[in-house]
C-alpha cells in the first residue's frame, strides 16, 4: 500500500466521519483481505455491509446516518424518526433504526440498523446535507406515524410538529393524500384534531374526553377569542362552555417554552377569573390516567355554574 494510496483513504474517512465504503477502500488501493485483517485485528468496524468504521467504539448519531446513507446511495433520504430527531422534535418514538426512503426502482433492501423502504415519489423538498439528505419536516411526521399505531402518540408528534415547526395542518394533509390511505388512519384523526382548534397533544385528548361527554358534548368551544362587552378582548383557554362561562386549562410546563410563557399563562388564567370565569386546570397526566374523573369534575362544575351572569368590564 502506498502513502498516496494511504492518504486519498484517510482524506475520504476524514470528510465522512470516519466512515467508509468497501468501493471506496478499492479504488485507493486496498485489497478485501486487508481489509478482513483491520477488522479481525480490531482497528476497523464493519458498520453494515460494505460500510466500514476505521476507529473502535460506539457509533454517533451522525455516524450512523452517514452510514445508513452511504449504504443506500446518493438517492437515499433520511426519514421517520431519524429524521425527525435531526430536527430537534423532542417527542420521538424510541428508535435505534435509521428509516431511509429510496427510489422504487433501486435494489438496495434493509441490513443492520438501515431500514429501506422504497418510495414511488422522493421528497423533492428534502433538505440537503453534505453527506446525506433529510425529508421535509412534513414528510417525516407522516412517514413517522403511519408506523404509529397508538393516538397518543402520532397526537404528540403532530401537535410538535404544527406548535414548535411551524408546519401547517395543510401541508401535512397534502403529505397524508400523498400516501394514498396506507396506514395513514390514525394520522388523520390526529391531523383533524389539530384542524379543529387544538394546540397540543394533551388538549386533543383533552377534548376528545369532553366530547364524549352527553351534557357537554356540541358545547364547548376551542381556544376562542373572548371578549368584553365594550370590545376588551380576554385570554383564550383551551375550551370554553358560553352558557356557563366555564373555562378548561391544561397546564403543563412541557408544552411552555420558558419560566416566563408559563408565568404568562398563569396570568391569563387570573384575568379571566377577574372577570367571572371559572377555570378549571388539569395536567396531561391527569387527562390520561383519570379520564373519566376529568369529565366528572367538568359536568360537575357546568352543573353549578347554571345561571351565571355574563361577564362585565
Amino acid at each position: 500500500m502506498t502513502s498516496d494510496a494511504a492518504a486519498v483513504l484517510d482524506e475520504t474517512a476524514y470528510t465522512q466521519r470516519r466512515l467508509v465504503t468497501r468501493a471506496q477502500v478499492l479504488q485507493a488501493g486496498y485489497s478485501d483481505m486487508l481489509i478482513y485483517r483491520r477488522i479481525r485485528e480490531g482497528r476497523w468496524q464493519r458498520v453494515l455491509t460494505g460500510v466500514y468504521c476505521l476507529d473502535g467504539g460506539t457509533l454517533t448519531d451522525e455516524q450512523r446516518r452517514v452510514a445508513a446513507a452511504l449504504y443506500a446511495g446518493p438517492d437515499a433520504q433520511i426519514t421517520g424518526p431519524s429524521a425527525l430527531a435531526w430536527y430537534g422534535f423532542r417527542t420521538l418514538p424510541a428508535s435505534d433504526e435509521i428509516h431511509l426512503s429510496v427510489p422504487h426502482e433501486t435494489r438496495c433492501r434493509s441490513n443492520g440498523f438501515a431500514v429501506v423502504k422504497r418510495a414511488t415519489a422522493m421528497d423533492r423538498q428534502a433538505r440537503h446535507t453534505e453527506l446525506y439528505r433529510v425529508v421535509s419536516p412534513a414528510r417525516a411526521v407522516v412517514d413517522t406515524c403511519r408506523e404509529l399505531r397508538e393516538l397518543r402518540r402520532v397526537r404528540a408528534v403532530v401537535a410538535e410538529a404544527v406548535q414548535r415547526f411551524r408546519v401547517t395542518p395543510h401541508v401535512l394533509d397534502e403529505e397524508v393524500r400523498r400516501a394514498a390511505r396506507s396506514r395513514t388512519a390514525v394520522v388523520r384523526r390526529a391531523l383533524d384534531e389539530i384542524a379543529g382548534g387544538a394546540r397540543s397533544a394533551p388538549e386533543a385528548q383533552t377534548r376528545a374526553v369532553l366530547e364524549a361527554s352527553s351534557l357537554l358534548a356540541g358545547r364547548m368551544l376551542w381556544n376562542p377569542q373572548l371578549a368584553l362587552p365594550d370590545g376588551t378582548r380576554l385570554p383564550t383557554p383551551d375550551g370554553y362552555l358560553p352558557d356557563v362561562a366555564l373555562a378548561i386549562e391544561v397546564d403543563s410546563r412541557e408544552f411552555h417554552l420558558s419560566p416566563e410563557d408559563w408565568a404568562r399563562s398563569l396570568e391569563r388564567h387570573n384575568i379571566l377569573g377577574r372577570h367571572g370565569v371559572q377555570v378549571l386546570h388539569f395536567t396531561p397526566s391527569f387527562v390520561e390516567c383519570q379520564p373519566d374523573e376529568v369529565r366528572r369534575i367538568v359536568e360537575q362544575a357546568a352543573r353549578l355554574r347554571e345561571g351565571w351572569r355574563p361577564m362585565s368590564g
